[in-house]
């Protein structure tokens, strides 16, 4: 059973930092493009950074130059690190990707449980 687990949430003062961390469990799985997502209520879910295979990086014009999206590949994870966090980037974050499990040969897009990052003083 593969499953995208978040964690790295928590409450932060405006200026501070966190790191979301997202890992793919299961055997045999590679994450291919991986994405961070937010949403807050009322609100559709909203792309905030995309890292591909190739490392190729994009990003939500608002957090271009405080949000770096990484990748580990051996321990098969997705970061997310926010820095100079703002108000307005209060949300449930999301991570998801399209994961390639080897057997039998399959693609697939798989949305983690989400974490809750308040940035408040």
């Amino acid at each position: 059973q593969v499953q995208l687990v978040e964690s790295g949430g928590g409450l932060v003062q405006p200026g501070g930092s966190l790191r979301l961390s997202c890992a793919a469990s299961g055997s045999d799985v590679y994450i291919n493009i991986a994405h961070w997502y937010r949403q807050t209520p009322g609100k559709e879910r909203e792309l905030v950074a995309t890292i591909t295979r190739g490392r190729s990086t994009e990003y939500l014009e608002s957090v271009k130059g405080r949000f770096t999206i990484s990748r580990d590949d051996t321990k098969k994870m997705v970061f997310l690190q926010m820095n100079s966090l703002k108000p307005e980037d209060t949300a449930v974050y999301y991570c998801n990707a399209d994961i390639f499990i080897s057997a039998p040969s399959t693609l697939r897009n798989y949305w983690g449980q989400g974490t809750q990052v308040t940035v408040s003083s």
